[in-house]
């Protein structure tokens, strides 16, 4: 069986705060959400090296799911796994595996997708997904053209 780290080729590690602690003692399920956000934003930076104005040009988050399996706790040592699994023309799917440090492995406690879109802050539009981005992500993700 591949592991989260065969498929998925960026790894974040995620540090759990106690404010993330909900009334049951575990990571409140909101901040899973928050926790994609953290890979994705280290995702760009790391492979697409962006240096954009976000005033004028970015992403916006069209879509969120994700699929619960295992609790998360304060002391866990847990990371997100973040690829791209699909360009469009303005969109883009990213995919997430959230695992927690188990002895000797990584155990999945979560995984989820994201659409993410391309958009023009100046004109308030979604735009065609930059070339130079697309030819990044193509490379780093091992994707056909």
């Amino acid at each position: 069986m591949k592991s989260a780290s065969d498929i998925f080729r960026h790894k974040s590690k995620i540090e759990i705060r106690f404010a993330d602690i909900d009334a049951f003692n575990h990571v409140n399920n909101a901040r899973y959400l928050t926790y994609f956000e953290q890979a994705r934003i280290e995702y760009f930076n790391e492979i697409i090296g962006w240096n954009y104005d976000w005033s004028k040009q970015g992403i916006i988050l069209a879509r969120a799911e994700i699929d619960f399996i295992v609790p998360v706790n304060l002391n866990d040592e847990v990371y997100v796994h973040t690829r791209c699994s699909r360009l469009g023309k303005k969109s883009f799917d990213l995919e997430y595996k959230m695992t927690r440090k188990d002895a000797n492995s990584e155990i999945t406690v979560c995984s989820g997708k994201t659409v993410m879109v391309a958009f023009d802050y100046e004109m308030q539009k979604s735009i065609e997904i930059p070339d130079d981005w697309k030819k990044i992500i193509r490379s780093h993700e091992g994707m056909q053209d």
